[in-house]
């Protein structure tokens, strides 16, 4: 009977004990993934100023508070979805009421500026953007004639943009002077991107592309490598997801295996 009473006290000790480390671990997972998104590319860059709370529960994570726009929204819930370790994600944020409605060319003017911003190939903070009835002008200064005439490419080919005049000057500099600062414009502040950030900035610039919005390949990256999947219109069409998602930050590579019939 002593002898039954012991294995039985063993017993329920393995099982608590065993209960305990798995609540412990779990724990540990949730603070990791809380910790992941506090530390991303996208959080500590872009959502920055946003007031986003963050709470993981099993593999699970809400997200509560106040955001800018509907991009920050879809940015911070789509970064944490691509985090290790996240199952799923109860997106929770709202937007900030703005004291008056903004006009369609404001929104249009905040959508480039954003755009802009995860193309590297361009000197976005160094573009001023106005908007009027969907007509756009660039100003600001290039650091040469490809960035200045690359940079005008990619904001015709977003959605709500019917036409655009680049005044943008281009800044006059020997080759050392003009590559020396055209490595400054391509590099970001903060060069730490991680996989998550990356692929989240790759998908966002393709839904608001023109050219690529339609479209919803499978996006996936590692260790800077991005790999496409899915299906294309037509070579073209493979040949442009492709080049605007290499010039994504963070992006070292692109293998694009998306197929069209």
């Amino acid at each position: 009977m002593m002898n039954r009473m012991c294995h039985l006290a063993l017993f329920a000790t393995l099982v608590s004990t065993f209960a305990s480390c798995a609540f412990l671990s779990a724990s540990k997972t949730d603070d990791q993934i809380e910790a992941s998104v506090q530390q991303s590319y996208v959080f500590r860059n872009y959502l920055r100023e946003d007031n986003i709370t963050i709470q993981a529960k099993d593999g699970r994570v809400t997200l509560t508070g106040l955001v800018l726009n509907e991009s920050h929204k879809f940015l911070a819930g789509d970064t944490v979805a691509s985090l290790s370790g996240v199952l799923e994600v109860e997106n929770k944020l709202k937007e900030i009421p703005a004291p008056s409605p903004m006009h369609t060319d404001e929104l249009l003017v905040s959508k480039v500026q954003l755009l802009l911003s995860f193309h590297r190939n361009v000197n976005a903070s160094e573009t001023e953007i106005f908007a009027q009835d969907g007509m756009v002008t660039l100003h600001g200064k290039a650091t040469s004639m490809v960035q200045k005439d690359l940079t005008t490419a990619y904001v015709k080919d977003v959605e709500g943009v019917k036409n655009v005049v680049s005044e943008m000057t281009v800044a006059s500099a020997g080759p050392e002077q003009d590559e020396k600062a055209r490595a400054q414009g391509m590099n970001p502040k903060d060069k730490t991107i991680d996989d998550a950030s990356i692929a989240v900035l790759v998908e966002m610039m393709l839904l608001n592309h023109r050219s690529t919005s339609s479209l919803t390949p499978i996006i996936l990256a590692k260790e800077g490598v991005v790999r496409l999947r899915g299906n294309a219109r037509n070579a073209a069409t493979k040949e442009l997801i492709g080049k605007y998602a290499n010039d994504v930050y963070g992006v070292k590579r692109v293998i694009n295996e998306m197929s069209f019939e």
